[in-house]
C-alpha cells in the first residue's frame, strides 16, 4: 500500500476511535456519579486517558508517512515503532492501576444506585471497545502496522475493563463484592502482559533485530541462483517501521566491468524485493572475492590507485621502460595489486609480445605489492 494511502487510513481508524472513546467517557463519568459507582467513573477516566493514545497513534502516522528528508533520510517509519513502545508501557502502567483498584475495592464496598443503568453503560462499552478492537486490527493488517495493532489490543483492554465493572455491579447488587476485585486484578495482569508483549517486539526492532531467520535463509537462495552471482557472503537484514531492509554483500567475477557489476547489483535488489514483502530498502555491495574470511583486511596497506599509478609510472623510469601506454587497469585481489597494460597495436610490429611483457613485469616485480602484469594491444 502506497504511503499516502496508508497514512489515511491509520488516521481515519484512529479518529474513530477518538470520537468512540469521547462518548463513552462522558456517558460512563455521569451514570458513575448517579448510580454512585466508583468501578463505572474509573472506567470513564480510563476511556479520557485513551484520547491520548488515540492522539499519540494518529500524530506517529502522520509523521511515519512523511518522505525523508534531510534529518531522516532513511524515512521516519520509526516514529511509529516509537510510538508503539510508548503505547506498551502506557498499557502496563493502566494493568498496574487496575491490580491495585482491584486490591483497593477488597476494603471500600459501595451500595450501588440504578443498577440497570449502570449495567447497561458498562455494557455498551463492551460491545463498542470490542466492535472498535476488530475494527482497528483488520486496518492493521491490511497496512501492517504495529502501531495500530497495539492500539487495537488498547481498545481490546478497554473492554475487559468494562467486562470487570459489570461484574462488579452485579456482585454487588448481590452481595459478593469480592467478584469485582478478583476480576479486576485478572485483567489488569492481562493487560500488563499484552503490554509486555507489545514493548518486547517494539524494542526488538529499535535495536535492529533481524527479520524471521526461514526468511533469510529463502532470500540466500534466491539470491545465489542469480546468474553473475558467485556467493552471497554477508546479509543483514532488520525492521524499520512497517518496512524491512537488508544489507547484502555478493561475490561476482573480479574482471567483470563497473557497468556488469552494477547489473547484477540491480538484479540482487529486484529478486530480493521479489523474496520478501515489505522488503524496501537493498543496499547491496559488490565484491570481487570473499574478504570476510581473511583475519585482517586485505587491502588495508595497499595504495591507492593514484598512488599506486605514481609508483609504477616511477618504477618504469628507473628501469628505463619508455613505452606510451595508453591505458593501466589496477586489480585488487589476495592481498596484492595485479596489472594490465594497454598499449598500441603498433608495438607489435617491431617487438614480440613476450619481449613487452617481460620489460613490463621486470620492471614492477620489485614492488612489494605489486604481483602478475598481463599486456593487451589495441
Amino acid at each position: 500500500m502506497q504511503s499516502n494511502n496508508r497514512t489515511k487510513a491509520s488516521q481515519k481508524v484512529t479518529i474513530v476511535g477518538a470520537l468512540i472513546d469521547f462518548l463513552l467517557s462522558i456517558i460512563k463519568i455521569i451514570l458513575g456519579f448517579i448510580g454512585q459507582s466508583g468501578a463505572l467513573i474509573a472506567d470513564g477516566v480510563h476511556s479520557f486517558s485513551d484520547l491520548l493514545t488515540d492522539w499519540v497513534t494518529w500524530y506517529a502516522a502522520k509523521l511515519s508517512g512523511d518522505a525523508p528528508d534531510a534529518d531522516h533520510p532513511y524515512g521516519h517509519e520509526r516514529f511509529e515503532t516509537v510510538a508503539t513502545l510508548g503505547l506498551s508501557i502506557f498499557l502496563a502502567i493502566v494493568g498496574t492501576i487496575i491490580i491495585f483498584e482491584g486490591f483497593g475495592r477488597f476494603s471500600n464496598p459501595n451500595e450501588l444506585r440504578h443498577e440497570n443503568w449502570l449495567i447497561a453503560a458498562a455494557a455498551l462499552s463492551v460491545l463498542s471497545k470490542e466492535a472498535l478492537y476488530w475494527y482497528t486490527v483488520k486496518v492493521a493488517r491490511d497496512i501492517n502496522s504495529d502501531l495500530l495493532k497495539a492500539n487495537a489490543w488498547h481498545h481490546r483492554t478497554d473492554a475487559f475493563s468494562s467486562i470487570v465493572v459489570v461484574i462488579g455491579i452485579i456482585g454487588a447488587a448481590n452481595g459478593y463484592f469480592f467478584l469485582d476485585s478478583v476480576a479486576a486484578i485478572i485483567v489488569g495482569i492481562l493487560i500488563i502482559y499484552i503490554g509486555w508483549q507489545l514493548g518486547f517486539e517494539a524494542t526488538k526492532e529499535l535495536v535492529d533485530t533481524s527479520i524471521d531467520q526461514e526468511d533469510i535463509k529463502a532470500l540466500r537462495v534466491a539470491l545465489s541462483e542469480i546468474k553473475g552471482v558467485n556467493s552471497v557472503h554477508t546479509l543483514r537484514t532488520r525492521k524499520v517501521g512497517h518496512k524491512k531492509s537488508a544489507d547484502v554483500h555478493v561475490q561476482v567475477n573480479p574482471f567483470l566491468s563497473v557497468s556488469e557489476g552494477h547489473i547484477i547489483s540491480v538484479s540482487v535488489e529486484r529478486v530480493a524485493k521479489k523474496c520478501i514483502e515489505e522488503l524496501d530498502d537493498v543496499t547491496v555491495h559488490i565484491d570481487p572475492e570473499n574478504d570476510e574470511e581473511k583475519e585482517e583486511a586485505p587491502y588495508k596497506d595497499l595504495p591507492e590507485r593514484a598512488q599506486a599509478l605514481k609508483i609504477i609510472s616511477q618504477s618504469l623510469k628507473l628501469e628505463n621502460v619508455n613505452y606510451n601506454i595508453e591505458k593501466t587497469q589496477l586489480h585488487y585481489l589476495e592481498g596484492e595489486i595485479l596489472v594490465d597494460f594497454f598499449l598500441s597495436a603498433d608495438y607489435l610490429k617491431n617487438q614480440e609480445l613476450n619481449n613487452i611483457k617481460s620489460e613490463l613485469s621486470a620492471a614492477l616485480e620489485k614492488l612489494p605489492d605489486f604481483g602478475e602484469v598481463k599486456v593487451y594491444f589495441s
